[in-house]
């Protein structure tokens, strides 16, 4: 090794413990081509690391890519909310945003039919808020009873290894409530042609309280400010082969290059009074409130600046949680809102560990966790000996006792409900609007990329109980798509 390279090096490469490595290419034998000696702790070290160095992978969302950013408010919300990060106009919260496919392995391509997560986490002074979307504003149920079993027909079969036609669509023919969704993801926005370039929703309805604890119910859009981009199957199957890292790729590269994505931050805000009577349940993950009767209202602007160092510490394992509320915002009655609450961070103390919170991606910026959990895997001492009880008279973290956001009035008997009904509650009426709203040509692929998919299923049954569900959403809708479906199983 010549002077120079020792002087730009970071010094000796050390053992885990610290102790110089003498050498790193060959290991150490009982006599020249003898066999290994199990004294060659950094040889064994090295091979158990590597061993181990992987986590499981996200059962869903496995498959993404994230970067740092700014959120600023550029609107007053302080009459709907007393979150402080949304409590004076020009103020600015660092953020972690992570893309990701839902259905894909973490080996899978970016260029693929399928919706895109849309996770935020704002570091805000009162504690990290967690704001866990997609790339579409509805979803494929709505309520998380049924979200095993959906996730399970959109991941490999059992018995076959791969994902079946058959299960896809015999689920969704059987809950009519996905029609909407199937009709979004099968559309021209489907494919995105990069993170960049689609949007962004909360996509579930979440509560504001204000300071004098008036309670509004809002939804969250992140409208791109590249524009709007996809892509066709055809040019999606090529690039997913061509360049399985697209999005992750264009990501990183326009950050580097200086080129910061953004999006304008809108919501639509509805007075908690107006929820009871309004036409559609304003908590259904499957419906949408229409602009023309909650206009979205642009409230600040959310830019991406700075790639991570290192995507296994910083991406991989970072972990969203519905339930990361901070005071002036909460949950809604959302029954798959609900289910989530749970099901995040159950999943995270399962994947990365009991400490995962305490990971630099993950702990809070501004404030510091202070909690009465102590112990469990890679604890690092920080309470160090501080009573870790409370109430206790050592000085030890008190509650504020202000609920961080208002009660939701509960009545009737318990049991096993559907969501209340509205006077124009049904799992097609959007559907069809949404294709009613599409041009010819949006159409024309609509039918082609829903034709080509159902017509891989083994069963005639199954394919036309699918193409009722669209069918009833709209009459031509439903007519189209049969004769495609007809003419390519023969």
């Amino acid at each position: 090794m010549t002077q120079e390279a020792h002087v730009t090096s970071q010094g000796p490469l050390t053992t885990e413990a610290g102790a110089p490595v003498a050498d790193n290419q060959n290991s150490e034998t009982a006599g020249v081509g003898g066999p290994v000696l199990v004294q060659d702790q950094s040889l064994l070290e090295k091979l158990a690391h590597f061993n181990r160095e992987r986590i499981p992978e996200r059962v869903v969302h496995a498959r993404g890519a994230g970067a740092y950013g700014t959120f600023t408010l550029t609107r007053d919300v302080s009459a709907w909310t007393r979150a402080k990060f949304l409590s004076e106009v020009g103020k600015e919260t660092e953020v972690f945003l992570r893309f990701s496919t839902v259905a894909g392995n973490l080996g899978a391509a970016d260029a693929v039919r399928d919706p895109r997560g849309f996770a935020l986490k704002f570091y805000t002074e009162e504690g990290n808020y967690d704001l866990v979307g997609n790339n579409t504003p509805v979803f494929f149920i709505k309520d998380a009873i049924k979200f095993p079993d959906f996730i399970h027909t959109q991941k490999r079969d059992p018995y076959t290894g791969s994902q079946e036609a058959d299960n896809v669509w015999d689920f969704w023919g059987l809950s009519p409530e996905s029609t909407h969704q199937v009709t979004w993801l099968f559309g021209d926005r489907g494919i995105p042609a990069s993170y960049r370039h689609m949007n962004g929703y909360g996509s579930h309805t979440f509560q504001w309280t204000n300071e004098a604890g008036e309670v509004f119910w809002v939804k969250y859009h992140f409208k791109t400010d590249q524009g709007i981009k996809t892509l066709t199957s055809a040019e999606a199957n090529r690039l997913a082969g061509e360049d399985p890292d697209s999005h992750q790729r264009d990501l990183r590269e326009s950050i580097e290059r200086g080129d910061f994505p953004s999006w304008t931050v809108q919501v639509q805000v509805m007075p908690a009074a107006e929820a009871a009577n309004y036409r559609f349940n304003p908590f259904d993950l499957t419906k949408v409130w229409p602009h023309a009767d909650y206009p979205p209202i642009e409230i600040g602007k959310l830019e991406l600046n700075r790639n991570p160092e290192n995507i296994f510490a910083e991406v991989e394992q970072s972990i969203f949680s519905p339930a990361h509320f901070v005071p002036g915002i909460g949950p809604s009655p959302d029954k798959m809102l609900q289910g989530r609450l749970f099901a995040y961070g159950d999943a995270h103390r399962y994947r990365v560990g009991i400490n995962a919170d305490h990971l630099p991606v993950n702990r809070p910026h501004a404030t510091e966790a202070r909690t009465n959990s102590r112990d469990g895997f890679l604890y690092d001492g920080r309470h160090k000996g501080a009573k870790n009880y409370e109430p206790n008279s050592f000085g030890g973290p008190f509650q504020t006792d202000r609920p961080l956001w208002a009660a939701t009035p509960v009545a009737g008997p318990t049991g096993n409900t559907a969501a209340p009904s509205h006077a124009e509650d049904n799992d097609f009426v959007q559907a069809g609007d949404l294709y009613r709203l599409m041009t010819e040509d949006e159409k024309s692929r609509l039918i082609e990329n829903l034709a080509g998919f159902i017509a891989k299923v083994s069963r005639d049954d199954i394919a036309e109980r699918a193409v009722d569900n669209f069918r009833r959403a709209d009459g031509d809708f439903g007519k189209r798509l049969e004769a495609a479906v007809q003419a390519l199983r023969g």
